[in-house]
């Protein structure tokens, strides 16, 4: 059986990498940190072993952000457009894989939400809201 590569990149497309199977963890997590890194109401990460990943471009554009205080977490981004990439965790046993830099859906959904007693206090659940395939009516003048 061969295995699957699924491949990501940052928002410019100077930083590209591919991962190779997964650890089964594709999660969402509320945490202010993951909150603060994305500017949204969630990261959605999912996880590899480091030997399950591999810069393909670019790893000289990526720069890594370890907060002194944190036992797992950390940060990369790319210089040229700032867009989140893979980190490595602290522990170095974990590369995490910010799941909006996927360029192919990588065989796993999320499974979980962690941390949803620091969510943010504006969160709605997407179900709830209206939903388009593109951008919505506009709304006439009053």
């Amino acid at each position: 059986m061969q295995e699957s590569h699924t491949e990501g990149s940052c928002l410019c497309g100077e930083v590209r990498y591919q991962i190779s199977g997964n650890l089964n963890i594709f999660q969402y997590c509320h945490c202010s940190r993951c909150r603060k890194f994305t500017g949204s109401a969630h990261a959605a990460n999912l996880f590899v072993l480091p030997s399950q990943f591999r810069w393909l471009a670019g790893e000289a554009r990526v720069r890594q952000y370890h907060p002194q205080h944190t036992k797992y977490f950390a940060t990369a981004f790319c210089l040229t457009c700032g867009s989140s990439l893979p980190w490595l965790a602290k522990t170095g046993k974990t590369m995490v894989i910010p799941a909006g830099t996927l360029d192919q859906h990588p065989n796993i959904q999320p499974t979980q939400n962690i941390f949803c007693a620091y969510k943010a206090p504006w969160f709605v659940d997407s179900q709830q809201l209206p939903q388009f395939d593109a951008l919505p009516p506009r709304k006439p003048k009053a």
